[in-house]
């Protein structure tokens, strides 16, 4: 939403974990802009964690200034997502809002196609190294409905290693 003309309703806005964050600095953002607090309850919204294991991001994520919200901050900077590595992200979960958001960037045209399986490979390879990678044949079939449905392509061919069973959900 900070890098498109696209809003949808939401109650949280996800901040990655990083080994940058403190934990103190971890606990007095969310005493500030968790759930709950004044500043929640004046926007109606809030800010909720996510550790940084578990999106499904490219080897090195793309992260971008947000000048505009930047330029009144004192104490820190706010980095966005890049747009692609947003929708490479959302392949893992893929829920209905996922979709959507998918569909309204594709429409926007801001997920070209060559970009998208560059960034998506890129977080094949990062997840084939650990425990996640029996995950991959599933985010590969939410990829494929990305090519066919919203982007009008044919699906691309992603080699997984053999030991990975494409059947399994």
């Amino acid at each position: 939403m900070l890098q498109a003309k696209y809003e949808r309703g939401t109650k949280d806005s996800d901040l990655l974990e990083t080994g940058d964050l403190s934990g103190d600095i971890r606990a007095r953002l969310i005493e500030l802009a968790g759930p709950g607090t004044d500043l929640h309850k004046r926007h109606k919204l809030y800010i909720e964690f996510v550790s940084s294991g578990l999106p499904l991001l490219p080897q090195v994520p793309v992260w971008l200034d947000v000048p505009a919200l930047n330029q009144d901050l004192n104490h820190f900077r706010v980095k966005v997502l890049h747009v692609v590595d947003v929708v490479v992200s959302k392949l893992k979960r893929f829920h209905g809002s996922d979709s959507r958001d998918i569909e309204a960037m594709v429409d926007l045209a801001l997920v070209p196609h060559d970009r998208l399986l560059d960034r998506f490979r890129s977080a094949v390879d990062l997840f084939l190294l650990d425990s996640r990678a029996a995950d991959l044949p599933k985010y590969v079939r939410n990829l494929h409905r990305v090519e066919r449905d919203m982007l009008g392509v044919a699906e691309t061919a992603i080699e997984l290693p053999g030991w990975l069973d494409s059947d399994d959900d």
